[in-house]
């Protein structure tokens, strides 16, 4: 009897036998293997019709529980997770779920990939990431066995982005200040420039990590879907200076705000002390990167300090 395993259609290795004859008959390996040859029954294993090969929608489903779940080398966070879920099913799925995965050419990836850009106007950076996905949907079936190529290696897309930073001089970052009136907007954006912490490390702090006589803010979690997550990296766990026109503003913040016990969030709105302890998650609605520019600092502001170079707009209506 040999017991061989073949993927079904739905991505499960299932196991099936074909009877070759007695013992007595072939009392040998070498006998055995050269009735398999006779009969072509390896011939027949490996020529399996599409119907026994996985499709892409259960390598796709398969990839999203391997590569997200215990197997996984690199955790990832709720903010991919959520990402590529999208990638996956609103798009990848969407387009080739019903063929069977080994039997889609590359070239048919690289023109829908292109489509994407010229009729759905999709940037090739986002593009990009999509092709990132479906080969790495391709290298945990293959590493599962669920498939035995990848046909996005050969796959070619565009990783051009329009996005352009702008540059805030000192003056105009001054100048924004000015306008902020709400001195919880005006305290928000200060310690975005004077600390170039993205927007979920700026919502998790709590009065706790400003340490105020070392003169610095610990930074140990991030705000991601309602809780408290580690840090994106860990390079990212560890203090920010504290300057002390900052420190001034953050302590004529605590004097105003309701909320000034050492468990507090810093930056929780004092309207929505009944309805919510947390922070409102739409805070920030866009905070760049940690691009940051040198500013020539004057009278309290400490020498050689950083300012970011940030682009910012503040929900004003709570």
């Amino acid at each position: 009897m040999l017991r061989y395993r073949v993927a079904s259609a739905d991505g499960r290795r299932v196991e099936h036998n074909a009877p070759i004859g007695l013992v007595q008959k072939f009392p040998k390996d070498e006998d055995v293997w050269r009735e398999i040859d006779r009969l072509g029954i390896l011939i027949r294993i490996n020529d399996n019709t599409s119907s026994s090969r996985i499709r892409f929608n259960s390598l796709a489903e398969h990839y999203l529980k391997a590569d997200f779940g215990s197997d996984a080398v690199r955790p990832k966070s709720e903010n991919t997770t959520g990402i590529t879920e999208h990638i996956v099913r609103d798009y990848l799925i969407a387009r080739w779920g019903g063929e069977i995965a080994e039997d889609i050419k590359p070239l048919e990836i690289q023109r829908w990939l292109k489509s994407l850009n010229t009729e759905s106007k999709l940037a090739w950076a986002t593009i990009e990431k999509m092709r990132g996905v479906m080969s790495r949907i391709y290298k945990v079936g293959i590493l599962h066995e669920q498939v035995k190529k990848n046909p996005v290696m050969h796959v070619e897309t565009r990783s051009k982005s329009h996005y352009r930073a702008i540059v805030i001089t000192p003056a105009q970052t001054f100048n924004i200040l000015k306008t902020l009136k709400n001195n919880l907007h005006h305290t928000l954006v200060l310690t975005c420039a004077a600390t170039a912490l993205c927007s979920s490390e700026i919502l998790a702090l709590r009065w706790a990590d400003i340490l105020w006589l070392e003169e610095r803010i610990r930074v140990s979690k991030r705000w991601a879907s309602g809780k408290d997550r580690e840090t994106k990296t860990e390079a990212s766990d560890g203090y920010v200076p504290l300057h002390p026109v900052l420190a001034n503003h953050l302590q004529q913040w605590r004097c105003q705000t309701p909320h000034k016990k050492d468990t507090d969030f810093v930056f929780r709105p004092s309207r929505r002390a009944v309805a919510s302890p947390y922070p409102p998650p739409y805070l920030f609605l866009t905070i760049s990167g940690r691009l940051r520019k040198q500013l020539e600092c004057r009278s309290r502001m400490a020498r050689g300090s950083d300012f970011t170079t940030f682009v910012t707009r503040l929900a004003t209506g709570w």
